[in-house]
């Protein structure tokens, strides 16, 4: 179907905006002032504020002359149901990332060595054969996971500046719902097999868990671990056949009242207190392998949203980025290449998957043309008055309201969403919502700044 001219208009003005790329340079600032913290501490802590206090000044002037409080009100529970799922999927990923490293005990993941990375290899082999240079721009630490969640923010508040389609609540709630179903899948994935670390020494000293194994590892792991007899007697039987070669002391066992069943989970000790949300809340990122990377989930989805809401330079650019973060995980050996990989991809097919709860693309251009005409034959008497006066700002006027008024999903239903709210119900959720986001951002900067 042939698009109107006003939809071609449209484009062209946005291919345009994105070509100059104000929102790109604001993103690049942010990364190359926030990178300065390596380089340059003292400049770091004078220009950080300085941007961070620019930026948020830039969207609060911006706030009352927004047109699309209408799509936001109808978008904030899609957002508030989505980020209580990405909350509960954290938990439940919390949980798992305890429990993965808990069941086997401190002394297997101490002993097991890694395993074999094609990955790693190229990248050693690499060291060798490229220049320094090229070599410390692969080594330095020019983004990380805090970096990623900020330019996200930034996008979804680039609608108060035209630069993104309205709703940013709804390009929110895409986000947020696309990286629960990406969190829960992960969860799932390094529940069901343990790899283990890369790093041998990290669970030693970040966990307090046992040394000695679980007793489900004890009875169906442990003596069918190395012994290649008794792996062939275990498949040909089909049960936990091998008694125990020794004694393992009993473990720690706290009351957790309705709770209680965490406990064979996280397997606590008496130095790490009575509270079970405690020990979740020092999980982080795990120690032993948890694929696929959570990092890189984060990259990866960030990227498809830059490069679906705005395009431009900037998209390609943050890709870069993307491929960037993969090599250094690999180098700095948080993750097996299989980890980044796997990451890449199913970031991308659960982006192209969610594209229902918001998108860039004008599904029903024909309906919007419609709803364009009904309201110009309702304002054409008023629309040729103004122009017999020659008052231009009446005009202008008239035509903003054709252009708000058709782009709303609702339309038809304005009066009735009149009666609904009162005159100062919009401005009140416009300020809720001005405000939360900002803490949101606040928080997140500060829970992720560590990496």
């Amino acid at each position: 179907m042939k698009k109107p001219p006003w939809a071609a208009a449209a484009a062209m003005v946005a291919k345009i905006k994105n070509k100059i790329g104000g929102l790109g340079i604001a993103a690049i600032s942010y990364i190359a002032v926030d990178y300065l913290r390596h380089v340059a501490p003292l400049w770091h802590d004078q220009l950080q504020p300085c941007l961070w206090g620019l930026l948020a000044l830039a969207v609060v002037t911006r706030v009352p002359f927004y047109k699309h409080w209408s799509s936001e009100f109808r978008s904030a529970i899609p957002f508030i149901a989505s980020m209580l799922f990405l909350l509960s999927t954290l938990l439940f990923e919390a949980l798992s990332v305890r429990s993965v490293t808990a069941v086997l005990g401190l002394d297997w993941h101490r002993d097991t060595p890694p395993l074999p990375d094609t990955g790693q290899w190229l990248l050693l082999a690499l060291n060798e054969k490229l220049p320094p240079w090229i070599v410390g721009i692969l080594r330095a630490r020019i983004i990380g996971l805090h970096h990623y969640l900020m330019l996200f923010m930034m996008l979804a508040f680039s609608v108060a500046f035209n630069s993104v389609k309205a709703p940013g609540l709804g390009l929110g709630a895409r986000y947020m719902f696309t990286m629960a179903i990406g969190r829960f899948l992960r969860a799932i994935t390094f529940a069901s097999t343990i790899l283990p670390s890369l790093r041998p020494w990290c669970a030693s000293s970040r966990f307090s868990v046992p040394s000695h194994p679980h007793p489900w590892a004890q009875k169906y792991y442990i003596p069918y671990a190395s012994d290649a007899s008794a792996i062939r007697q275990l498949i040909q039987r089909d049960i936990a056949y091998a008694d125990q070669a020794w004694e393992y002391p009993g473990d720690y066992r706290p009351d957790w009242g309705s709770m209680s069943f965490l406990i064979d989970f996280l397997r606590p000790t008496a130095s790490e207190g009575s509270s079970w949300y405690h020990l979740l809340k020092k999980a982080g990122g795990g120690c032993n392998d948890l694929i696929y990377s959570g990092h890189m989930l984060v990259a990866v989805l960030t990227a498809m949203a830059w490069t679906e809401a705005y395009g431009g330079w900037s998209s390609k650019l943050i890709w870069v980025l993307v491929v960037h973060s993969a090599q250094r995980e690999i180098r700095e050996r948080h993750h097996y290449s299989v980890d980044c990989v796997a990451a890449i991809y199913v970031g991308i097919l659960l982006w192209k998957m969610t594209g229902f709860i918001w998108s860039s693309k004008d599904i029903d251009v024909a309906s919007i043309s419609s709803r364009r005409l009904v309201k110009l034959e309702k304002i054409q008497g008023q629309l040729i008055q103004a122009a017999k006066d020659s008052d231009m700002d009446k005009v202008r006027e008239l035509l903003n309201e054709v252009e708000v008024e058709s782009s709303s999903s609702d339309f038809g239903k304005g009066k009735r969403n009149r009666r609904g709210f009162s005159q100062w119900a919009m401005p009140v959720f416009a300020g809720i919502t001005t405000i939360f986001s900002l803490t949101v951002v606040l928080l997140a900067f500060t829970w992720t700044s560590d990496g």
